[in-house]
């Protein structure tokens, strides 16, 4: 599913922000990836969504070999992964539907399909009867769910999730957490990065544990 061997990333302005990472992560599994800013957390995101190549090493996505891809196949890499993001990136003037589908139009997806996947996306993350909303009308959290809803609607195999919790309260980050728990049990591979530790204390998952570009740990959950 993900393996990286060796890699290393130094970028041009000799920042070293990878220093030989050998990491697999097994189809269905569920990771919290931490660690202090500047580790090396963010650099390890983009190699997988081939933002970034590494500097030296292999990174293997879901099949395809990242270091050798050509430009065309980066989005049918992409395709197979959702990204929900901390700002939650949503489009202001489209209705909560229309950014779910616009995900959905983006990879030339069919109407008939957008009209049958988008409103069971939505009743999946608890926001069927906001579908008509735009997002300056419902709170924080719900728009956290709707940027949880796109990441999913294309039905990755594997979903990013950076930072989810960090502009929502407490109960909410439960919810979110546990919306992403039983995604995981639906047999999507599940990636955390995150600051939050008591979320990772709460949630007895695998943790690896990534200091000035090295991992320094990597815990598997007890359950």
């Amino acid at each position: 599913m993900i393996e990286l061997r060796d890699v290393h990333k130094v970028y041009s302005n000799g920042t070293n922000a990878l220093k030989g990472i050998d990491i697999n992560i097994d189809q269905g599994e569920f990771l919290f990836i931490v660690g202090p800013s500047g580790a090396g957390k963010s650099t390890f995101t983009k190699l997988l969504l081939r933002e970034e190549t590494p500097s030296s090493g292999s990174v293997m996505v879901n099949g395809y070999n990242l270091v050798k891809m050509r430009r065309s196949k980066i989005p049918y890499l992409r395709r197979t992964i959702g990204v929900v993001f901390q700002d939650f990136r949503l489009i202001d003037n489209k209705t909560i539907y229309e950014n779910v589908a616009f995900a959905m139009r983006v990879i030339g997806a069919s109407p008939k399909n957008i009209r049958k996947r988008v409103p069971y996306v939505l009743g999946l993350v608890g926001l069927a009867s906001k579908a008509k909303s735009f997002p300056r009308e419902i709170s924080g959290g719900e728009q956290q769910r709707v940027a949880l809803a796109r990441a999913l609607v294309n039905n990755p195999a594997i979903i990013i999730a950076d930072e989810p919790t960090g502009n929502v309260d407490p109960q909410m980050s439960r919810e979110i957490m546990d919306l992403l728990c039983e995604i995981n049990k639906r047999g999507t591979t599940v990636l955390v990065v995150t600051h939050d530790h008591d979320i990772v204390q709460e949630y007895d998952k695998r943790v690896i544990t990534i200091k000035d570009g090295v991992i320094v740990s990597d815990k598997e959950g007890g359950k």
